[in-house]
């Protein structure tokens, strides 16, 4: 993992309270779900490569070879 660096940040109220509800819903921490959002806004505008642990690739491959068993 990347190394995390402390950042302070001003936000509104109104925006803070909004995002601490999100982040209950989807049981994240409020600067788990900060930085999530970044994230996903950063892929959707390209402005951020996947990274290697992050790729759906390795999952599909992974699905593949649990169905094959080299006995059967």
């Amino acid at each position: 993992m990347a190394e995390r660096k402390p950042f302070l940040l001003r936000i509104d109220a109104a925006l803070l309270e909004a995002l601490q509800r999100w982040a209950n819903d989807d049981l994240r921490s409020l600067n788990g779900q900060i930085e999530f959002l970044l994230r996903e806004s950063l892929r959707a505008s390209s402005r951020l490569k996947p990274q290697p642990s992050e790729g759906s690739d390795r999952k599909e491959d992974h699905h593949e070879d649990a169905g094959a068993h080299p006995d059967g």
